[in-house]
């Protein structure tokens, strides 16, 4: 029977490797709940009333076009 000579498992860095690992989930979570779904909801919210034609007819009377009188 031959003994074979096993890898030595790695000790050092584990803590620090797996906090990395963590720490970026963490953050792409964060930023999707965080800044993606509030921001996806405002916009939502906005154009729920949103009224193009009403949107133009009062830039025509702020006088923003100028080829239309």
């Amino acid at each position: 029977m031959a003994s074979e000579v096993l890898a030595k498992p790695q000790m050092r860095g584990l803590l620090a490797r797996r906090l990395r690992i963590h720490m970026v989930g963490a953050f792409l979570l964060s930023v999707k709940f965080g800044v993606a779904e509030p921001r996806k909801k405002a916009y939502a919210d906005f154009y729920k009333n949103y009224s193009p034609e009403k949107d133009f007819e009062e830039m025509k009377k702020a006088g923003i076009f100028r080829s239309i009188k």
